[in-house]
């Protein structure tokens, strides 16, 4: 009685109380299954301050990726528990279908665009610059279909090392993932650097330390992240929206200037292609630009990672994966030739090699040179929110990595944490800390400091994009050997496994470049054996890095090569009624007009 008379009370996870009471006799119809229920909840609500201190509690049931999907040696453990806790993935009940088609449309639009394409230019002309820009586009299109390919079919939360550890070699999945993880931790500080030096544009006379703006970006990026998947498809999409609009206008003025539309007046054409020059340095000044240009890429796979965490990649990733090719051609190959029509390569103010110029985006520098007054200073706030955007994609991307890792047995387990709120809270933190990297922006060398991160980061992501594509060619060889058909795939790549081939062949060809060219870089008779080792490691940080951890992994676990016909092609594939959903969608597709068919052809 006396329990019935003070109620009794349950503590919630989310910091509240329940009180269950039986004096009051009103029925409840909710839940139950239309049952009426009697019961009186009562809600106790704790404190702001403890709420927030609950929410970093460990949540015992939240895991990035579903604990026994993928093992030591590339065999699924427990399917009940892969099925369930794919679908069930905290990380995929937030980003909603317009964070999606904005992270596909700009997610990766960062400095790589913006400024460090003024290196790339420098360093080839503009010819090379589109060159690059278009083979690694080329590429680019290749994969992200072959990733949407394997993501509808097993979505994966986290990381892509899974279908490298599934299809080729959990050693080389081992690789990759540390290769994703690494290259993302080093893009925060990275960006933060780059917006060091564009703040320069305002600040001409170097009054105020960059140690003050950098603290005020790590601030705003790490807070967007403690606010979970959900803070950062909010502020991905609105950092997506400006860089579209931007882009699209820059190309508009672009070519009003070029045809002497601008203050100053006077038709450009193509002067700059005859005098400097289209190319700079030759051959070796083409391959140079591979690195920046697959920097400036950077982050296109994250699409697939976004893909995974929304309710139906079935319908949302064919979309995303097609938007991404328009991405490739507007916003990356149009706006750069536009650029290298406005801008010569030896112009001093682009970014050379170990220097950090004032105004190094040759976005602004296009725009300065028509005599334009109010532009320059708004294209550098598009490029500081670019800075925003990048960031914030690295911690979302690093921290899931760093979770999946941990879950998988390939990292230290603490950074498989995830609290109540479903934040991979330690990984988050690990990838704040190697933020504080920026500060060196205060320092003589800020230019270094950005070459080196810029060459690891570019040459990871040629590795990542290369096990994609030899991925995809071993699935799809796996899938016919075991007896299915393509009409069992609910998405298809477009290019098949011919593009699959074509990126995989793109990107051994760019680490052949890059080999070729950071052994022996122009001029390298002038640098010394000292400045042409310095000149190797630039080009090359990547692929040493990769190579150790792959041995080393090989050696200490000694797993097998994945063969075609032992492959697990049936745990965690995505419950799709497929017959069902095709006739559906054919019935669908009947009743649209002409020019919706064909625009989804393409979108």
């Amino acid at each position: 009685m006396e329990g019935a008379e003070k109620g009794e009370y349950t503590l919630r996870s989310n910091g509240s109380f329940k009180s269950h009471q039986s004096s009051a006799p009103s029925p409840s119809y909710s839940g139950n299954g239309g049952e009426p229920s009697y019961e009186e909840i009562t809600e106790i609500r704790q404190t702001l301050g403890r709420r927030m201190w609950d929410s970093f509690k460990r949540n015992p049931d939240l895991t990035v990726t579903p604990k026994g999907v993928i093992g030591a040696n590339g065999r699924v453990f427990d399917p009940h528990v892969a099925a369930v806790a794919t679908t069930n993935s905290p990380l995929a009940r937030k980003l909603k279908g317009r964070h999606l088609q904005m992270i596909a449309f700009g997610g990766s639009i960062g400095t790589g665009l913006f400024v460090a394409s003024g290196k790339a230019l420098n360093a080839g002309g503009p010819a090379s610059l589109l060159i690059c820009f278009s083979l690694i586009g080329i590429m680019l299109y290749c994969t992200v279909q072959a990733l949407g390919e394997m993501a509808v079919l097993f979505p994966v939360a986290g990381s892509f090392s899974a279908y490298s550890t599934r299809f080729l070699d959990p050693a080389w999945g081992f690789a990759m993932g540390w290769n994703y993880a690494m290259q993302w931790l080093v893009v925060l500080p990275l960006e933060i650097i780059a917006a060091s030096i564009t703040i320069n544009f305002w600040d001409t006379r170097g009054q105020y330390d960059h140690a003050i703006f950098v603290t005020v970006f790590l601030i705003v990026i790490i807070g967007i992240n403690m606010c979970g998947v959900k803070g950062y498809g909010e502020a991905e999409f609105f950092f997506a929206l400006v860089k579209i609009v931007t882009v699209i206008g820059y190309i508009l003025l672009g070519i009003i200037i070029n045809c002497g539309g601008g203050p100053t007046g006077g038709y450009i054409g193509g002067k700059y292609w005859s005098d400097p020059g289209a190319f700079n340095n030759g051959f070796k000044g083409l391959c140079s630009v591979f690195v920046t240009a697959a920097f400036a890429f950077a982050g296109t796979e994250l699409v697939g990672l976004a893909a995974a965490e929304t309710a139906n990649p079935r319908k949302s990733l064919p979309t995303a994966v097609k938007q991404v090719f328009w991405r490739i051609t507007f916003f990356y190959v149009l706006s750069l030739a536009v650029v290298g029509l406005l801008v010569p390569y030896n112009n001093p103010h682009l970014l050379e090699s170990g220097r950090a110029d004032t105004a190094a985006s040759p976005f602004v520098i296009s725009i300065e040179n028509a005599g334009i007054d109010v532009l320059p200073s708004m294209m550098n706030a598009v490029i500081l929110i670019a800075v925003l955007s990048v960031g914030n994609s690295s911690i979302f991307g690093s921290s899931r990595t760093l979770a999946a890792l941990a879950d998988q047995g390939q990292a230290p387990k603490i950074l498989g944490y995830i609290d109540r709120k479903g934040r991979p809270i330690i990984a988050i933190l690990v990838a704040s800390v190697l933020g504080f990297i920026a500060y060196a922006a205060d320092s003589e060398v800020q230019g270094d400091v950005l070459d080196w991160m810029l060459a690891l980061s570019g040459l990871s992501s040629i590795f990542t994009w290369g096990s994609i594509c030899l991925a995809h060619i071993r699935f799809r060889r796996a899938w016919k050997l075991q007896g299915h058909s393509l009409d069992e795939l609910a998405f298809r790549s477009q290019p098949g496994v011919l593009g699959s081939w074509i990126g995989f062949i793109l990107n051994v060809l760019i680490l052949m470049a890059q080999f070729w060219v950071g052994a022996w870089p122009v001029q390298y008779g002038d640098q010394g054996p000292r400045g042409q080792a310095k000149s190797f490691f630039l080009s090359y940080l990547a692929a040493p890095i990769v190579i150790i951890f792959y041995i080393f992994y090989k050696v200490w676990k000694k797993t097998p090569f994945m063969r075609a016909k032992d492959m697990d092609l049936q745990t965690g594939i995505r419950e799709l009624n497929l017959p069902a959903l095709l006739a559906e969608e054919r019935a669908e597709q009947a009743a649209w007009p002409t020019w919706k068919r064909a625009y989804k052809v393409v979108c």
